[in-house]
C-alpha cells in the first residue's frame, strides 16, 4: 500500500510536485550527471523535474516493494510455453475465463516440474510477484505447476464423486429429514463471516424461539477439511442441536475445493444429525452438497429451508381452528339431525304401536290354541264315548239289566256249574238292583 501510494505521488500536482520553472532548468539539473544517493529525494513525492529519480531507483523501488507481496497459488491456460534451457523456463498463463495474461518464469526446479506440460494444458501454478530491474518487468516467479488439465482438480473431484457415489453415501435412502420445528441450531462457518449474520438473522426473523451453537472453522485453504470435519463431529456428539448448518459465501472454485474434500464428504454423510449444506451461491456445486441431507443454494436460503416462518404457523394454526370449529358445528347439527329423526319416529311417538304386531300374534296364538285344544278334546270325548260303549256292551251289569242273576258261593266265587253246589250252601244271588242271600235245597246237575 505504501508502494502504490509512493508510486501515484510521483511527478504532477497530484503528487504535490511543483511545476517545472521550465524546460531548461530540468535539462540543467539532469545534464550535470549522476546524483550520490543520499542527494536523491527518498520518496516519490519529493521529486520534481530538478530532481527526479534515475530509472534504475524506480525500477529497484517497484522490485522492493514487489518483494513484499506474498506468494499464492494461481490457476489459467498454457498458451506459451519454453523450457527448453535448464536453467530456466517461461511459460504465459492466459485467464480461464477473462483475456487477461501473466508471464510466468522460474528456474530449475520448476523447469524440471513443467518441462513436460505443453501448450492448452490447464495448471495451477504456485510462486510470488517479481520485478525483473533491467527491464522493470512485472512477471511472477513459480517454484511448483500442477495439471488441472484432462486430470485437473475438476477431473479428480468428479472421479472422487463416481467412488463415493459407488459406495452409497449420496443415496437418497441415507438423507435424514430435518426436523419440523428445530429448537437448536448448529453452525459452522467463519469467524465474523458475512454468512453467519445471514443464517442467524433470516432463521430468527422467522423463527425467534431457535438457539444457535456456532462454531468458527478455516472455509478455504489447507485448514479446511480439519476444522470442517471436526465441527461437523463435535455438533454431531451435542445431544442439544437438532440440525447443522455449513454456510459459507460465494467464491472461485479453487476456495471452494476444501468443501470437496473425500474427509469432509464421509464426515458429512456419516453425520446422524440432519446437515444443511449452504456453500457459494446457487450455480456453486461440491461434494458436500450430495452428501449433505438437504443442499440449499445460498445461507440464506438454508435459514428459511431449517425452519418454518412463524407467521406461516400461526396462519396454518388459525386455519385449522377453523376448520376444527366448523367440522365440530357439522357435527353437532348433524346429530341434532339425527336426534330430530329419532323423536319424530312413531315408535316414540307412538310406543304403543310397537306392541299391535306382537299382540296380533299374541292373540292369534290362543286363538290357534284354544281351537287345536278343542280338537284335542272333542276327539278325546268321541274316543272315551267309544270305549264307554264298549264298556257297557261288555258289563255283566247290562246282563243283570236284562233281568239275569250272578250266583256267587260263599266263598265269592261266579257259580257256573249246579253240580258244584251241595243242597245247605249259601248263595248270594245279584240282581240288576241288589242282592238275594238263599241256601241250595238241592242241585239239578245238567242232563
Amino acid at each position: 500500500m505504501r508502494f502504490y501510494q509512493e508510486s501515484a505521488a510521483m511527478g504532477g500536482p497530484a503528487a504535490g510536485g511543483q511545476q517545472p520553472s521550465g524546460e531548461s532548468n530540468a535539462m540543467d539539473s539532469i545534464s550535470n550527471g549522476p546524483k550520490p544517493l543520499d542527494q536523491l529525494p527518498r520518496l516519490a513525492r519529493d521529486t520534481t523535474a530538478e530532481n527526479p529519480w534515475p530509472v534504475s531507483v524506480v525500477s529497484q523501488k517497484y522490485h522492493d516493494a514487489v518483494e513484499r507481496w506474498p506468494g499464492a497459488w494461481i490457476e489459467g491456460q498454457i498458451v506459451e510455453i519454453n523450457m527448453r534451457r535448464a536453467s530456466s523456463g517461461y511459460i504465459t498463463l492466459r485467464d480461464s475465463f477473462e483475456e487477461i495474461s501473466i508471464s510466468v518464469m522460474g528456474f530449475r526446479n520448476f523447469v524440471a516440474l513443467a518441462k513436460d506440460f505443453r501448450q492448452g494444458d490447464r495448471v495451477v501454478v504456485h510462486g510470488r510477484p517479481n520485478i525483473w530491474v533491467k527491464a522493470t518487468r512485472l512477471s511472477f516467479q513459480a517454484d511448483d505447476i500442477r495439471r488441472i488439465g484432462a486430470g485437473d482438480l475438476k477431473a479428480q473431484i468428479d472421479e472422487l464423486r463416481k467412488k463415493l457415489k459407488g459406495e452409497g453415501l449420496f443415496d437418497a435412502d441415507n438423507k435424514v429429514e430435518l426436523p419440523e420445528f428445530p429448537s437448536c441450531i448448529g453452525l459452522i462457518c467463519a469467524p465474523q463471516a458475512r454468512a453467519e449474520g445471514d443464517v442467524i438473522t433470516n432463521v430468527n426473523l422467522r423463527w425467534p424461539a431457535v438457539s444457535f451453537k456456532v462454531i468458527h472453522a478455516h472455509v478455504q485453504g489447507p485448514q479446511c477439511p480439519p476444522d470442517v470435519i471436526a465441527a461437523i463431529q463435535k455438533l454431531d456428539a451435542d445431544p442439544d442441536v437438532d440440525v447443522i448448518i455449513v454456510a459459507r459465501g460465494g467464491g472461485s472454485f479453487e476456495d471452494l475445493i476444501g468443501f470437496s474434500d473425500e474427509g469432509v464428504v464421509r464426515a458429512t454423510a456419516a453425520c446422524q444429525t440432519p446437515i444443511v449444506s449452504a456453500v457459494g451461491h446457487e450455480d456453486d456445486w461440491t461434494l458436500i452438497d450430495l452428501a449433505s441431507d438437504l443442499r440449499a443454494s445460498t445461507p440464506t436460503d438454508a435459514a428459511k429451508k431449517v425452519v418454518p416462518d412463524v407467521h406461516e404457523q400461526w396462519q396454518l394454526i388459525g386455519g385449522a381452528i377453523q376448520e376444527m370449529r366448523m367440522r365440530v358445528s357439522a357435527g353437532v347439527d348433524n346429530e341434532i339431525r339425527l336426534i330430530e329423526g329419532y323423536a319424530s319416529r312413531p315408535s316414540l311417538t307412538q310406543p304403543q304401536t310397537m306392541l299391535e304386531p306382537h299382540q296380533r300374534f299374541i292373540d292369534q296364538s290362543r286363538q290357534q290354541m284354544h281351537m287345536g285344544l278343542t280338537r284335542i278334546v272333542d276327539d278325546a270325548g268321541l274316543t272315551i264315548e267309544k270305549l264307554q260303549a264298549s264298556l257297557t256292551a261288555l258289563s255283566p251289569q247290562s246282563t243283570l239289566d236284562r233281568g239275569y242273576a250272578v250266583v256267587q258261593t260263599a266263598d265269592g266265587h261266579v257259580l257256573d256249574e249246579a253240580g258244584r253246589v251241595k243242597a245247605g250252601d249259601r248263595l248270594t244271588l245279584t240282581l240288576r238292583k241288589g242282592a238275594v242271600v238263599a241256601k241250595a235245597e238241592s242241585a239239578l246237575p245238567e242232563g
